[in-house]
C-alpha cells in the first residue's frame, strides 16, 4: 500500500506524519487523504507540492504498493543577517 507522507502545515491539518492509503493514482490518495483529515488539510492541500518517491508529479501519476506520496506545503524564512 503506498505510504502518504506529510510535513509542515499538512502535517498539521491532518494530524499525522504518515498514513498508508490503497490507492492506484496520486490523485486517489489525495482524495481519500482529504476525506479522512477534513477541510482543513484540503485547504492547506491546495498550496503544497506533491512529490512521488522524490520526483514532483501530477496527479495521474501511478502509484504502487512500495510508492511514497510526500505532501510539501510552502516554506517560508530564510537567513537573516544579525548584524544590523
Amino acid at each position: 500500500m503506498p505510504t502518504l507522507r506529510l510535513f509542515a502545515a499538512a502535517r498539521q491539518a491532518a494530524g499525522t506524519g504518515s498514513d498508508e492509503i490503497d490507492a492506484s493514482t496520486v490523485a486517489e490518495v489525495l482524495d481519500i487523504a482529504v476525506a479522512r483529515y477534513g477541510d482543513g488539510f484540503a485547504q492547506v492541500l491546495t498550496s503544497c507540492r506533491v512529490w512521488l518517491n522524490g520526483d514532483q508529479v501530477d496527479g495521474s501519476a501511478q502509484v504502487g504498493p512500495n510508492d511514497e506520496v510526500a505532501v510539501l506545503p510552502p516554506v517560508s524564512g530564510g537567513c537573516c543577517d544579525q548584524r544590523r
